[in-house]
């Protein structure tokens, strides 16, 4: 493989503080803008921006598209709690592997995002979601910045092993 692609994907600099740094910036804009959201918008308040996108205020008691949002409770504390080892064993991985920088990339991108929503499972017991996408009457379901980390975090992991698996033949 040619050393500019390989570059790309591993650099032996830096350690894991520019990693915890992304995480950080991806949970300050998350928590922002929820802040914002929750200063502006009463639950289920919408504002039209184009003709497919929303800003409106929802609040998650579940996971990912509402799984088990109806769950009578305990859900709160059993997400927060896997946020909790989540957080902690994406700290190890990029403890042990911050010289590979997509995979890392990764790593960051899911910490903060899964940082952001413990801390509003936590203060709120639901996770503040805001971003509402749309088209012909379907809606997508609401979503947050940390929830877009994630999404974008498990992207790039399957990208990383797409990419691992091809130097590997």
């Amino acid at each position: 493989m040619a050393k500019g692609k390989t570059t790309l994907v591993r650099s032996s600099g830096g350690g894991m503080l520019p990693w915890l740094g992304l995480a950080m910036i991806i949970l300050i804009a998350d928590q922002f803008t929820k802040v914002l959201i929750l200063g502006a918008y009463q639950l289920g308040d919408s504002t039209v921006v184009t003709s497919f996108f929303n800003i409106v205020r929802v609040h998650n008691t579940g996971a990912a598209f509402s799984f088990l949002a109806s769950a009578g409770g305990w859900q709160r504390w059993f997400f927060t709690a896997l946020g909790v080892c989540a957080a902690l064993f994406i700290l190890w991985m990029l403890k042990a592997h911050s010289g590979q920088r997509l995979f890392s990339f990764a790593l960051a991108c899911i910490l903060g995002g899964a940082v952001g929503n413990v801390i509003d499972r936590v203060l709120y017991g639901y996770v503040v979601d805001f971003l509402d996408f749309h088209w012909r009457g379907m809606h997508f379901p609401a979503f947050n910045i940390a929830d877009s980390a994630i999404t974008i975090g498990a992207m790039a992991l399957i990208l990383d092993e797409l990419l691992r698996v091809r130097r590997g033949r």
